[in-house]
């Protein structure tokens, strides 16, 4: 399986890294409503599993591919630990905040969101999940990018995205029911 993987990555790289990409982020979701949300299958919000595995395959996956390569290409520094630390701060201070505001806009675009409510979404979840983007991705991308191969680097993104993803789905679906995040994030008894 890992060898059909690896060719599969070595022919067709960003389609491989789009539809693993999509696979995650459905399960993410799928982990925010059943795990997390307890919603069980009757009440499961399809729709949403699948506007977040249209997100990851045709917005996630090219982006992340496309930026993990193009970081490797041209960021470089004068020691390994240099050009590391660099790769890690352009990802973190520029890239993190501009994808986490393409998927909150994505999303209200998916869900038929007009503009205002779009901007109301960013508002009210934007910058607690930048905040929180940073108490996770700083290390992991450290880790990432240090220990990595380039084409599995998305993978390990998105195995440790699994419950970023799972977070994000919930932040999303907080200003899409009007809950509070504690509401959201704790299953009714």
């Amino acid at each position: 399986m890992f060898g059909l993987y690896n060719r599969l990555l070595s022919r067709y790289p960003i389609l491989t890294q789009s539809v693993q990409t999509a696979i995650l982020f459905g399960t993410g979701d799928v982990i925010a409503q059943q795990a997390v949300e307890q919603k069980g299958l009757s009440n499961h919000d399809f729709d949403r599993t699948v506007r977040m595995i249209g997100f990851g395959g045709v917005v996630a996956g090219p982006v992340l591919s496309t930026w993990y390569r193009f970081l490797e290409k041209n960021v470089k520094g004068s020691t390994p630990f240099r050009a590391l630390a660099t790769k890690v701060a352009i990802d973190q201070c520029l890239f993190a905040p501009l994808f986490i505001g393409v998927f909150f806009c994505a999303q209200g675009l998916f869900e038929g969101k007009s503009v205002d409510e779009i901007r109301s979404k960013l508002q009210t979840n934007y910058g607690t999940a930048v905040i929180s983007n940073y108490k996770l991705w700083p290390a992991v991308q450290f880790a990432n990018f240090y220990l990595i191969p380039l084409n599995h680097r998305l993978m390990v993104t998105n195995v440790v995205a699994l419950g970023w993803n799972a977070y994000l789905s919930l932040v999303n679906q907080r200003s899409v029911s009007g809950t509070s995040p504690t509401e959201v994030i704790s299953p009714a008894t």
